[in-house]
């Protein structure tokens, strides 16, 4: 696991709420009069990173506001996982050989599709 100091990006709770570009508006949606007049979706913007996450779900801005939280934490963990490394490998020579064939039998199926001389010199 990741020391703190190790990470890109800071998943702490009471630091994040310092990072976060909090912006409510009106979900979309079935719900009628009280879902037009009451602004209980939330958008979290993480200004280091640049991620936006939103909640919708819920009747109530503040448990859309902690589900948000939830899920920004969640990619930021994502982002700060250490990529695989990845493992550079050559080509087999049996593969090689193998290419090298479907490319004759390519071949020769492109001249058997060409007009033999002879037709052409005949309709010349």
């Amino acid at each position: 696991m990741l020391r703190p100091s190790d990470q890109k990006y800071n998943t702490d709770p009471k630091i994040l709420k310092k990072q976060v570009i909090v912006e409510t508006y009106r979900s979309s949606g079935p719900g009628g009069q009280r879902k037009n007049k009451v602004e209980t979706a939330v958008r979290l913007k993480h200004l280091p990173s640049g991620l936006t996450v939103i909640a919708t779900e819920h009747r109530s801005q503040a448990e859309n506001r902690k589900l948000a939280l939830e899920r920004l934490r969640e990619r930021l963990i994502k982002l700060n996982r250490p990529r695989k490394r990845r493992i550079p490998t050559s080509v087999s020579m049996k593969d090689i050989e193998k290419r090298i064939e479907e490319k004759k039998i390519r071949s020769k199926k492109k001249h058997l599709r060409q007009k033999s001389k002879k037709v052409l010199e005949e309709w010349n």
